[in-house]
């Protein structure tokens, strides 16, 4: 195969390049930015599908925010792949303040104090017996209700910034095709009138 690696990458290679991008955050961000300028929909429906996947990302439903994300775009009437692209907002650097502010925010809310009346988790019941029923009261239920604040309004500040974005980014582009496509026809009128000319300079010869 052509360009393929001398050394199959192995698994802290892929565990490198998740945690440090080879092309660098500044770099992978600018072409996430580029990927959602660049699709093809409204700014409503990508802003619609951005919004939903940051605010998929809050929670702590790992291997399903692509499926919450989709679900909540397809409500708003987003699109799916802005949706996707969302979910970006999610990653091993973010992910344990995620973790941490929602932990800390549904505790407040349900009105548990962290401390010796909180429950704790069974790890032998959880480990031996996969009772995930163990995480659910000490951590996933205060994680989801906690999701739900930041989520909606990080979701909204995403929307509005990306549909500004996205209305201005298209914006311009339409103004560069319709003077692309004016300088296209003025080159064809103007040969179009040579190759007049030049027919009318023949046939005065002729005569």
């Amino acid at each position: 195969m052509l360009f393929r690696r001398r050394r199959p990458e192995g698994f802290f290679d892929r565990l490198r390049t998740a945690l440090w991008p080879r092309r660098s955050f500044g770099r992978s961000f600018q072409y996430f930015i580029k990927r959602v300028l660049r699709l093809t929909a409204t700014p409503h429906a990508i802003a619609a599908g951005v919004a939903a996947g940051v605010f998929a990302s809050w929670t702590p439903l790992l291997g399903f925010h692509f499926i919450l994300a989709f679900a909540i775009s397809y409500l708003l009437a987003g699109n799916m792949v802005a949706a996707a692209l969302g979910t970006a907002f999610g990653n091993p650097l973010s992910f344990p303040f995620i973790w941490a502010l929602t932990l800390k925010v549904g505790n407040m809310l349900i009105g548990i104090e962290t401390g010796a009346h909180q429950k704790h988790v069974n790890l032998e019941a959880l480990l031996r017996h996969l009772d995930i029923s163990q995480l659910w009261e000490p951590v996933l239920k205060p994680m989801l209700i906690g999701a739900i604040p930041p989520g909606v309004v990080s979701g909204v500040a995403f929307y509005i910034l990306t549909y500004w974005a996205v209305r201005a980014f298209q914006a311009r582009r339409k103004s560069r095709l319709a003077e692309r496509a004016g300088m296209r026809l003025q080159e064809l009128a103007k040969a179009s009138s040579e190759r007049t000319a030049d027919r009318t300079a023949d046939r005065a010869n002729r005569a």
